[in-house]
């Protein structure tokens, strides 16, 4: 998890400036400090890089320089390279036969050489925005996540932590003693190389592991070639969806409050990214593995391999490998998901039981649950305290009674999981649309794994459920401006922004961060829709075939309306489920219409409340999170306005998909429709009589 960004405090006569042609610099001069520019220009170790600014536009429909930009007013974090870094960085042009000689004249053409002046100048530069700097006390500490903030190439840049202080930007120092340099328009970094990410995809850093350049994901690469999967994972951005935006025909949204709040407005997302996380055995595991040089090996030999294993004994075994029940497309489409997840993200972390927001240490288990790219299946992605680093499909047991911590306190070894590996995000490898995290164990959604699966509550975050939320830096931000707490996605007619989900005309719909809003919310975010609204969605798959609740988390109560469910997999003739779902209801409104009581030191009795509650289609909150801001000690299950909704009980396959819908039945457009978190619970949990489901 990141740090919560601190916040640069300047004097509040200065506004924020973008990107616009005119510049206001009337009271530079004002104060006795330095702006960026001027402390850069009475230092000659930074000359060339001053010189290059003044030559780069903010943009191509500017003419406003980088340099003026960095003389006026605004927040802006610099990591300004020196000249002996710029002269580096041309000697490595020099080497890659980019250019001819490690100067400016030896680039072969005006455009390369242009070309080569915007990435110096605008991978070193973020615009803060509203007041927000990154001194290094505000940069992410978990290793090689990234910083929040894009730069003016739209890149957000990783953080490295090293030995003795050492803190690299995609693998450039920062000067340890040139660091944090305070200007009245922002902060200034020493860099000793140039910080110019890779703009390369995944599908091209796998290339240069089949072409040989490149060691340690070679066979990986060959998989993904094999199944037909390279063009796919060069993907980087929706052209269409940019062009609809560039010319305003993605509307941004002007909302009215229900219940007597005050108005607001909610902003589409700029772009629609694509992503990618690819959890890869290295070449050294398939060698040992398969006893051959990793040169050798390849796909019908992992293919045979996993046949004598009997992995996915029902796939289909030929050489039709782009089929998607090939048993070599299973296998590789289990290690791909459609969301690129930096390392701050296999597991997000907010509000849970015990965390801190300043420390950032893991306490209780916390899980997320992603459908995999191919044939859609879960993928769990586990962290706790004990585990020691992040896991896929890790079943620890857990200390879960209702006096337990949810802390792991043992774990068969068949049920450990797979460890994810640190990626490699040096140089060419630090890729603009994914991550490659190495595993050193066969990762298969086995017997075992799908049965683990069935046998505990699968509960997943809303916005998990959507690749464009996360790849798109809308899921949970941490950047705290209004555009980035008010999302707003567009009605499906105008563009199918969400690929899952279907917003009809009269449909609000908006993801809110909550970040720092104390909501009762678990990991504090939530969808909010407003409008005679539709709303249909696609759902997980099952992992095993049985009859399971879904469930649907609600903080009731405030200007909440009220739904009718649809749930089947014609997604065109969806049956209807029970009666409208009021949430307006919740245990402080209506206590004896829910069968509620707040738990006792009696647990017996507190079951019995439970039962009660369960007949009537309601659940508590869970105890695994807080009710309001983290660290606070009420957590959910004792709030009286948070509950779950029993709302499908129903027998599920793992083969078919299945879609909700949900329609507003309230004559009133102010009026939301909420959505936290969703749950799946086979019988086998919520029925069992041996072991009952656990509170958390």
């Amino acid at each position: 998890m990141k740090k919560i960004l601190s916040l640069f405090i300047l004097c509040t006569m200065l506004m924020v400036v973008g990107c616009s042609e005119s510049i206001d610099s009337s009271a530079r001069y004002v104060f006795t400090e330095e702006t960026i520019i001027s402390y850069l220009e009475k230092h000659p170790q930074y000359s060339t890089y001053v010189d290059i600014v003044g030559k780069v536009k903010v943009s191509r429909m500017s003419q406003t320089t980088i340099k003026q930009l960095l003389s006026a007013r605004g927040n802006y974090t610099v990591f300004a390279p020196t000249n002996e870094a710029i002269l580096l960085y041309l000697e490595e042009l020099t080497e890659k036969e980019i250019i001819s000689a490690p100067n400016w004249e030896g680039f072969y053409s005006d455009r390369s050489r242009d070309s080569i002046y915007e990435v110096i100048a605008y991978n070193s530069v973020i615009d803060g925005g509203d007041l927000l700097v990154y001194e290094v006390g505000a940069l992410p500490v978990t290793q090689d996540a990234e910083i929040p903030m894009p730069n003016m190439y739209d890149r957000k840049l990783s953080v490295h932590w090293g030995d003795n202080d050492d803190i690299l930007i995609n693998n450039s120092p920062i000067d340890i003693k040139n660091r944090d340099i305070p200007a009245i328009n922002g902060v200034i970094h020493a860099m000793n190389r140039v910080v110019a990410p890779s703009n390369n995809t995944m599908g091209h850093l796998l290339n240069t592991y089949l072409e040989g350049r490149k060691e340690g994901f070679r066979v990986a690469a060959k998989l993904v070639k094999a199944i037909g999967m390279l063009d796919e994972l060069t993907k980087v951005k929706d052209e269409e969806y940019e062009n609809l935006y560039l010319t305003k025909q993605i509307p941004d949204l002007d909302v009215t409050n229900g219940n007597g709040g005050s108005n607001y407005k909610a902003w589409a997302p700029e772009h629609r990214y694509y992503g990618f996380t690819y959890f890869a055995e290295t070449d050294e595991f398939w060698e040992r593995e398969l006893q051959k040089e990793v040169g050798q090996i390849e796909p019908e030999d992992v293919m045979a391999y996993l046949q004598g294993k009997g992995i996915y004994p029902d796939a289909k075994v030929n050489e039709n490998y782009q089929e998607e029940d090939n048993l070599l497309n299973l296998f590789v489409t289990y290690h791909l998901l459609p969301e690129k997840l930096t390392t701050d993200h296999l597991v997000y972390h907010y509000n849970e039981k015990g965390y801190s927001i300043n420390l950032q240490v893991p306490t209780v288990a916390m899980a997320e649950f992603y459908t995999t790219m191919g044939k859609r299946r879960l993928l769990k992605i586990f962290e706790s305290k004990e585990s020691n680093g992040v896991y896929l499909n890790r079943f620890p047991e857990l200390s879960n009674g209702r006096r337990g911590s949810y802390h792991e306190i043992g774990c068969l070894p068949q049920n450990e999981g797979v460890l994810v590996g640190t990626p490699n995000m040096e140089g060419d490898n630090n890729i603009r649309n994914g991550m490659i995290y190495p595993i050193d164990k066969l990762l298969v959604y086995d017997d075992l794994t799908r049965s683990n699966m069935g046998q505990y509550r699968i509960r997943w975050d809303v916005s998990a459920m959507f690749p464009e939320l996360i790849n798109n830096d809308c899921r949970m931000s941490e950047l705290n401006d209004e555009k980035h707490k008010n999302v707003a996605i567009p009605p499906s007619s105008i563009y199918q922004y969400l690929e899952d989900c279907d917003v009809s005309d009269d449909t609000y719909f908006f993801y809110w961060t909550g970040r720092g809003n104390g909501w009762h919310n678990y990991l504090g975010d939530e969808f909010n829709i407003q409008g005679m609204s539709e709303v249909t969605m696609k759902l997980p798959p099952v992992p095993i075939r049985g009859t399971y609740e879904l469930r649907f988390a609600v903080q009731s109560g405030g200007a909440r309306g009220m739904v009718q469910f649809y749930w089947g997999t014609d997604k065109e003739r969806l049956a209807v489920q029970g009666i409208p779902l009021d949430i307006r209801l919740s245990p402080a409104s209506d206590p004896i219409k829910l069968g509620y009581q707040k738990d006792t030191e009696d647990d017996d009795y507190n079951a019995e409340i439970d039962k009660a509650m369960r007949n009537n289609g309601f659940m508590k909150g869970s105890e695994l999170y807080c009710a309001g801001s983290p660290g606070i000690e009420t957590m959910a299950r004792a709030d009286n306005i948070s509950s779950r909704r029993i709302i499908v009980r129903q027998t599920m396959d793992p083969d078919e998909t299945y879609y909700i819908r949900f329609k507003t039945v309230l004559d009133d457009p102010t009026r939301q429709f909420y959505m936290d978190y969703l749950e799946y619970a086979a019988k086998e949990v919520y029925d069992n009589p041996e072991t009952p489901e656990d509170i958390w």
